[in-house]
């Protein structure tokens, strides 16, 4: 049997009195793509951010690729790409570069990065904006700029 992509069991966080997440089951397969919907105060950041590592569940279980985001967090993080909802790049860097720099934080070689980054920006109709500062992309061309830069670690 497959080990699931993300296996959520039972997590809980709570933040003083607020009760964040309350004992929250979710299981992704390899190959599943899945967005999370819901209200404002749903619990949809607290989650990302338990499965991304950034902040710690009171109880329950998170796991990428079978590796558990706080006792094994750096192979888990390996296997993660996260989209965020805000645009966080440098607005004034080249969108290549963006690509590159990011790579680089994960020890990936320049010249590798630079071909993954042909490859991503071409696959997401953003070759020829290359060497255009972040800013110039419309709204949309920044959110597939977004999802260039989770796929430079190819996240399992």
């Amino acid at each position: 049997m497959t080990v699931p992509a993300i296996r959520i069991h039972g997590v809980v966080k709570h933040y003083g009195t607020l009760k964040a997440l309350g004992g929250v089951d979710l299981e992704v397969a390899q190959g599943e793509f899945f967005g999370l919907l819901g209200p404002n105060g749903a619990g949809k950041t607290t989650l990302i951010s338990a499965l991304s590592g950034l902040v710690r569940p009171d109880s329950g279980s998170i796991a990428v690729m079978g590796h558990d985001v706080v006792g094994d967090y750096r192979n888990a993080r390996r296997n993660l790409g996260v989209v965020p909802q805000e645009y966080n790049f440098n607005q004034f860097e080249k969108c290549f570069d963006i690509l590159t720099t990011q790579a680089g934080y994960y020890g990936i070689p320049l010249k590798l990065a630079k071909e993954r980054a042909e490859q991503y920006l071409t696959q997401l109709g953003l070759w020829d904006k290359r060497n255009n500062a972040s800013r110039e992309l419309s709204g949309g061309m920044k959110r597939r700029l977004m999802i260039a830069r989770a796929m430079m670690t190819r996240p399992r």
